[in-house]
Order: C-alpha cells, then sequence, then structure tokens
C-alpha cells in the first residue's frame, strides 16, 4: 500500500492517518497543511503502539505535507525516555520546509531507535524491511 494513499481502515486522527501495511511496517501520513501540536503526536502515538500489543515494528512517516510541529511535539517523536513500539523510523521529505523539519528532529532530538529521511518511499521500504 502506498504511502500516499492511507487504507480505508487507517486510524484518521485529528492531522494523521495511521495504519500497518502488510509489510509489518507502520505507516503515518500528516494531514495536507498538519500543524502538529503535543496533543496530535500523543494521540498518533497511541494509534501506532495499538497496532501490535506484542511486537516492535518499523514505522514510516510521510511528512511531505507538513505544515508545522511544535517543539514538544518533536520532542515526544523522538522517543527518547518513554515506551515505544518502534524498531526503526524513516520519515518521507520532498519539500524544503519538510526537509528543516526532518534534519532539525534528527539533530535536536536524535530518535532513540535508528532513523533516516528519504526521499524515495521504495528506498525507504526497503530500508525498514530489515527492522521488520
Amino acid at each position: 500500500m502506498a504511502t500516499l494513499n492511507p487504507p480505508k481502515t487507517a486510524h484518521d486522527l485529528s492531522v494523521f492517518w495511521t495504519w500497518m501495511g502488510d509489510d509489518g511496517i507502520c505507516r503515518t501520513k500528516t494531514k495536507p497543511h498538519a500543524e502538529i501540536t503535543l496533543n496530535d503526536a500523543i494521540e498518533n502515538s497511541k494509534a501506532v503502539t495499538s497496532l501490535y500489543k506484542d511486537k516492535k515494528f518499523p514505522l514510516l512517516v510521510d511528512s511531505r505535507d507538513i505544515k508545522s510541529m511544535a517543539k514538544e511535539a518533536r520532542r515526544h517523536f523522538s522517543t527518547n525516555g518513554r515506551a515505544t513500539k518502534i524498531n526503526a523510523m524513516g520519515i518521507m521529505v520532498k519539500s524544503p520546509l519538510s526537509r528543516i523539519v526532518g534534519n532539525f528532529f534528527m539533530g535536536l532530538n536524535t530518535p532513540g531507535v535508528p532513523a533516516r529521511l528519504f526521499d524515495e518511499e521504495a528506498e525507504a521500504i526497503n530500508w525498514l524491511k530489515k527492522f521488520v
């Protein structure tokens, strides 16, 4: 299932669609012009965690439509200091803003799991498959 097309079974959250792919990779796509707050980040983390009870899995984040993300949300998404089911994170970037947000996230809020920025979905999925 392509990141750009959330299935009908996806969690339809405030600023995200979140679902588990058939390949064992969780996907999160920001809604167009998303302005992500800490509450949005917590809501999405709960949805991600609900997808598998006892298994860790990789996460592909499509941040290409993001407008902004609060500092507290970036800190929350870094996974540092909190329990998570995520064992790796690939972040799709496209626009200069999403690349800035991604680089800022990776630099100041270093994720507690392996993480990389990607321009191409197929490349991200190939990398994340190592963590399924």
